[in-house]
């Protein structure tokens, strides 16, 4: 997930040196930047704007971390500058190199961008054909070319000349180009702009990707989070979807989609900068949990072309092949391997394929039937996962072809593999995942209507409708998050002293039970197990005792048959004295007689159910962590990612 800060002082070059904005945009972009780290990204870069001189407008990036950037500025330092903006990038169009980073100059432009353009691929095809030669593979050149064009368009129709612009004149023709080119934009953005002929001006717009403006005197900032500005100042406004704002040191004008101006709501951030590198939450975990409506929102985006058709991010398997493979193998670990579990069941139902889920460490070991008509799905929130990879390469020697899903671009996984689909839930710190396992199961779906698509299983209006749920699932858990969180909290601090818990379910609720018990054995260090509920009967059941905590996921009341067989599973456990606390949809009121707790979920297409049923089982583990006092972001004895064997 990318990070952003801009930051604009006053034109006045005489300022006493040290004052608010005294030609201190460098170190505030710099600082801005590091405290933006904690989303993880591979390059970063600055463009800075002063006021007057010969080169007016400055870019400078490097790939890898901002040592690298410090390095170059430091090796020549730019001259001190009123304006400019930042970036630290997460690689999504093109690789993690110098030239994909950001800002991308065009004309007397340069440009930051978060999100993803979807219909950036007919953009650049115009960009290419008025002419214009791109140097990078990103999304976010293609947008800077089309401003630029606009602009220059504006300027001469105005009748400014370069060199000889008036610079408020330019700034109020670059708002009316960010207004017209983000008209035309697809997907998701928060963009930032600066231009040389308005050098105490940035210009920005803002649809479905963070941006916070900063309010500071004598100064302005901007910011994909308040971390990027928190140690300047507190007070911060909002930017709504579709707003085109423009902001100058003692400024902040902000435009609605008609044109209107508006007053953005302001508030007074209550946190320290020592907080802001989680987002202002008690720990990443709980950053994270909160994540997940977007990073399933943009896992899901510009996965559809102009024919209305899925594509893949890199797809390097021939359709053919797919539509000869008679077998999926599902290798990964942990996490990632309940996520295979639950893509078993959407892959074999719509496919009609059968699909084996298989722990990537004991994959090569016992002599697995693999051929050219196998396809191996290789899951990894790091994509290097050393289990894993062994396993793919086990795989490819034997003729599969592999499919990596993976959060890292260019990682070994998604190196050796023969087809890529990048889940994009942004860097995760926290060592227990969580937003990554709900990217993941998105991404699992997107692989299975791919699958359906392509081989002809589904027709292209039934997996438009599977599309069109999947899309709604963000808001759905928004809404438990809203509803739910505080009084699941106040049950793990409730359940702190309990030494053991069952989960159980059945469909896919057995691998969201799996999750639930492996959550808490991570965070809280007691024993958890989760079973397949018709399982209870052949054995757990003796583990029943009075006052055991068992969580119950109950599928929808819409699948009558799964339904009351999960309903005597809560009643078994709860005549020999469990404390039942079940997961059911909103209005199953046939649980409420054999629940000491419900929790309520909103309704949704059963193999779906898993995006939802699981959050309320990471909140509980965390907060039952939290409550005995453990540290939730980094359990002992675990590592973020497993790079040997």
């Amino acid at each position: 997930m990318c990070g952003i800060v801009g930051h604009v002082g006053p034109l006045n070059s005489t300022s006493p040196a040290g004052a608010p904005g005294s030609g201190r945009s460098l170190e505030v972009l710099l600082d801005g930047l590091s405290r933006l780290e904690y989303r993880g990204y591979d390059s970063a870069g600055i463009a800075l704007v002063r006021p007057e001189g010969g080169e007016r407008l400055t870019t400078v990036k490097a790939a890898g971390k901002l040592d690298n950037l410090r390095a170059d500025l430091d090796a020549a330092a730019p001259a001190p500058a009123t304006a400019g903006i930042g970036h630290t990038r997460w690689a999504t169009h093109g690789g993690p190199t110098t030239e994909n980073a950001h800002p991308h100059r065009a004309g007397s432009l340069a440009v930051v961008h978060n999100g993803i353009i979807e219909n950036f691929r007919p953009l650049r095809a115009e960009v290419e054909a008025a002419g214009r030669a791109l140097l990078s593979a990103t999304d976010t050149e293609v947008v800077a070319h089309l401003l630029d064009l606009d602009f220059t368009a504006r300027l001469a129709d105005a009748g400014q000349e370069h060199g000889g612009v008036d610079a408020q004149r330019a700034a109020a023709l670059l708002v009316e180009s960010m207004r017209a080119v983000t008209a035309r934009l697809e997907g998701t953005f928060a963009l930032l702009a600066v231009t040389e002929l308005a050098p105490g001006t940035i210009v920005a717009a803002r649809r479905s990707s963070p941006l916070v403006i900063g309010l500071g005197e004598g100064e302005n900032f901007l910011g994909s989070d308040v971390a990027a500005f928190v140690a300047f100042t507190s007070r911060a406004a909002e930017v709504d979807d579709d707003q085109v704002l423009a902001v100058t040191a003692d400024a902040v004008t902000v435009w609605d989609a008609a044109g209107n101006v508006v007053t953005p709501r302001q508030w007074e951030v209550s946190w320290d900068a020592s907080a802001a590198v989680k987002g202002g939450y008690e720990t990443f975990m709980d950053k994270e949990i909160h994540d997940q409506p977007t990073a399933v929102a943009d896992t899901l985006l510009g996965r559809v072309n102009d024919r209305g058709e899925l594509v893949l991010d890199e797809m390097r398997i021939d359709p053919s092949v797919l539509r000869s493979i008679d077998k999926i193998i599902v290798v990964a670990c942990g996490t990632a391997a309940y996520a295979g579990h639950v893509a078993k069941y959407a892959i074999e139902h719509w496919c009609r394929i059968p699909v084996e889920i298989e722990l990537a460490h004991e994959f090569r070991y016992r002599d697995p039937i693999v051929s050219e008509k196998t396809l191996t799905v290789a899951i990894s929130q790091s994509g290097e996962t050393m289990d894993t990879i062994q396993a793919i390469r086990h795989a490819r020697e034997q003729g599969s072809r592999a499919l990596a899903i993976v959060n890292t671009y260019g990682s070994t996984i998604a190196r050796e593999a023969d087809a890529v689909l990048y889940t994009h839930a942004g860097p995760e710190v926290a060592v227990a995942s969580t937003k990554a396992f709900l990217a993941q199961i998105t991404a699992c779906y997107l692989l299975g209507l791919y699958l359906a698509q392509l081989r002809g299983n589904k027709w292209p209006d039934e997996v438009a409708e599977y599309l069109d749920n999947l899309e709604k699932m963000p808001a759905k858990l928004e809404r438990l998050l809203t509803e739910q969180e505080g009084s699941i909290r106040e049950l793990g601090a409730q359940l702190a002293d309990q030494t053991s818990f069952l989960f159980l379910g059945r469909h896919v609720g057995f691998p969201v039970a799996l999750e639930g018990a492996l959550k808490l054995k991570e965070l809280a260090y007691v024993h958890a197990e989760g079973f397949a509920a018709g399982e209870l009967k052949h054995g757990p059941i003796a583990l029943v005792e009075d006052g055991l905590p068992v969580f119950v996921i109950v599928p929808t009341p819409r699948r009558p048959v799964l339904h009351d067989k999960v309903i005597s599973n809560i009643q078994e456990v709860r005549a020999r004295g469990a404390r039942t606390i079940v997961i059911a949809e909103e209005g199953d009121e046939a649980v409420t007689p054999f629940a000491d707790t419900v929790i309520r979920i909103p309704a949704a297409p059963t193999l779906m159910w898993p995006l939802l049923t699981v959050v309320p089982l990471q909140i509980f583990a965390a907060a039952l962590a939290k409550a005995k006092g453990l540290d939730v972001d980094q359990p002992r004895n675990l590592a973020k990612s497993v790079t040997v064997e």
